[in-house]
């Protein structure tokens, strides 16, 4: 089977004041925040860069929904239009549509809890 999820891309959750959340996440626990939240980077095991998001959203975002949760994941894949081919076959709801960038190419599906999953096959490269 081909590799599905090769990390963690991001995690996303609702606040009320974003702004003041990563001020206080900047001042207690260092983290470097610009107006998106943080981006940690790493390497692979192959040696590649890869990054890693962190940001707090608006509480009133639509970004999440359909899911009423106050938090997003947001998970590294391989080749995403075959994978979201396959979740569809497997009967995972698939919210249809791809978005794609420059950094990458976004999906999204809905886990059994009503969690709204991002699935990001990245381009690193696009940040450095």
């Amino acid at each position: 089977m081909k590799k599905r999820v090769t990390g963690i891309g991001g995690i996303f959750f609702k606040s009320t004041n974003p702004n003041k959340t990563k001020e206080w996440y900047r001042n207690h626990l260092g983290l470097n925040t610009d107006q998106y939240g943080c981006t940690f980077w790493w390497k692979d095991k192959e040696g590649n860069d890869c990054s890693t998001q962190w940001s707090p959203f608006k509480d009133d975002t639509t970004y999440f929904e359909p899911s009423k949760k106050g938090f997003m994941m947001n998970f590294r894949v391989e080749n995403l239009v075959e994978l979201i081919e396959t979740l569809k076959k497997e009967g995972v709801t698939v919210i249809d549509k791809i978005e794609e960038y420059d950094y990458g190419k976004f999906g999204w599906i809905v886990d059994p809890e009503g969690n709204k999953i991002e699935l990001w096959e990245p381009v690193d490269k696009a940040f450095l």
